[in-house]
């Protein structure tokens, strides 16, 4: 009675946490709204959102709406999804491996984008006639086919017998990066002045870009398979015991691993072709979630999903107001925050190794 009576507490507890972000991602959001180079009020930005409802509560400007529902909400809309799924896609990768320093960029996703994204900016000339209907969605279709595609070559390097080992799939990220890395110096060699500075600017991460055509696409290959993997915390859970543990419990691990890693190439290689390069994400948020909820991802998927999106709107309100009239990349933002907390991680693994 008294362990069933601690075991609900527990879980109260936990579900409060995640409300909390939930609330906290929500006040976020409506900041985020209001504040920046051009600034807007708390009432005017929440009269401009009724009125798209038809509902007239104060009074404000055409300006005003034009920035916050032009430039902003988008804005907004896409770090919540970018970040949320950089979070959740983490979290499954780091379950699947057992691994509480794997991110998102160790299976050749993010390398894959930038390579793909650096040929489209210096052999794809955006001016042609031949390829302006590229000129809005070439550098995200680009970007997000290099991510799917070094993905399914690290899964196929891995495989041995027709099964693929989590040992190979780390080794073949590994070498699946350091060759997209040479190739990207190897293209930015024949690059001129516009297009260094263009991939430097991308590959710092940057949401500007968000507009409102892209929002679908986003809500698509981020969302729908950020949905997909908060069904599988069942099997991660399994996997967490080992992978003949898991075959034991009645659990697919070709399969599962195979629908994380498209899964997970498909949030990263779209949010990468989107805001860029954003790093530390997918690797300090679903820690932090394991610190709080333990090692059950049926709280720390959604944990992570939510504590994602929160990290990525902080960094982007940092970004926006720490000088403005100008904007710091985002991925400088979340790189400053990630790191510091990157090295303190190591350090306590090691620690707790030295005194095992």
């Amino acid at each position: 009675m008294l362990i069933s009576t601690s075991h609900r507490d527990k879980s109260k507890w936990q579900n409060l946490i995640l409300l909390a972000f939930a609330l906290c991602l929500t006040v976020l959001f409506v900041l985020s709204l209001s504040l920046g180079a051009y600034s807007i009020s708390l009432p005017q930005s929440f009269s401009i959102l009724m009125d798209q409802v038809g509902i007239r509560i104060g009074s404000h400007h055409i300006q005003q709406e034009n920035v916050l529902l032009q430039i902003r909400l988008p804005r907004v809309m896409m770090a919540t999804l970018v970040g949320g799924g950089l979070g959740i896609a983490g979290a499954s990768l780091q379950g699947m491996f057992r691994n509480p320093l794997v991110e998102p960029g160790l299976i050749g996703v993010s390398s894959g984008s930038a390579l793909f994204a650096v040929i489209f900016m210096v052999f794809i000339p955006v001016t042609s006639g031949l390829f302006e209907a590229l000129q809005l969605i070439g550098l995200p279709l680009f970007a997000f086919l290099g991510g799917l595609i070094h993905v399914l070559g690290v899964y196929k390097l891995s495989k041995s017998q027709g099964k693929s080992e989590s040992g190979m799939l780390i080794l073949a990220g590994v070498a699946i990066n350091a060759l997209a890395g040479a190739l990207i110096g190897l293209v930015l060699f024949f690059a001129d002045d516009t297009a260094l500075r263009s991939f430097t600017f991308w590959s710092l991460g940057d949401l500007g870009g968000s507009v409102w055509n892209k929002i679908p696409i986003s809500i698509l290959f981020i969302g729908g398979p950020s949905l997909l993997l908060l069904f599988q915390h069942q099997a991660l859970n399994a996997l967490a015991l080992g992978e003949q543990e898991a075959f034991h419990m009645g659990v697919n691990v070709q399969r599962i691993k195979l629908q994380l890693l498209i899964c997970c190439a498909l949030i990263v290689g779209t949010g990468v072709s989107m805001v860029g390069m954003v790093g530390f994400v997918g690797l300090v948020v679903p820690h932090l979630i394991r610190i709080l909820f333990g090692a059950d991802h049926r709280l720390v998927l959604p944990g992570s999903f939510l504590l994602g999106a929160i990290l990525m709107n902080v960094a982007d309100l940092i970004a926006r107001i720490i000088v403005i009239p100008a904007e710091m990349p985002i991925g400088v933002i979340t790189a400053l925050i990630g790191a510091p907390f990157f090295i303190w991680l190591i350090f306590n693994l090691n620690h707790s190794k030295t005194y095992a």
